[in-house]
């Protein structure tokens, strides 16, 4: 693991091995990210209100970006995206009153978010 660096080439050892280790990380938290999306779909699908069940089946992971060192997610419901809000939040009913809300996505996304930063936090110190 150790080499020998002249004092005059050490700055340029240290970011040599500083690139090494974000280039390592940033595959791991990648992995991570993935996961994540992936827990957030399940989730939601485990979740949603379930009437023929094609809106939970609708929902899925698309990768919207990805770099060297970023990935960019997105969950979304592929041919349902019109129910999404009004299911999670409730709407007014054609007659009057109010349809109540079915909450599924927000604590799938909280459920999401907690997982990734426990992954990357045990990527990052092990």
């Amino acid at each position: 693991m150790g080499r020998n660096v002249q004092i005059g080439d050490l700055a340029d050892a240290i970011r040599e091995t500083l690139e090494d280790y974000a280039d390592l990380a940033a595959e791991d938290v990648k992995q991570a990210v993935r996961e994540a999306g992936d827990t957030v779909r399940d989730e939601i699908r485990t979740h949603a209100p379930k009437d023929t069940g094609d809106y939970a089946k609708s929902w899925a992971v698309k990768k919207r970006k990805e770099t060297s060192n970023s990935l960019t997610l997105v969950v979304h419901s592929r041919n349902r995206y019109q129910l999404a809000h009004l299911l999670e939040f409730g709407h007014a009913k054609r007659g009057g009153g109010r349809v109540s809300a079915q909450p599924h996505i927000a604590a799938a996304e909280a459920k999401g978010m907690e997982q990734l930063e426990d992954e990357i936090r045990k990527v990052l110190e092990g």
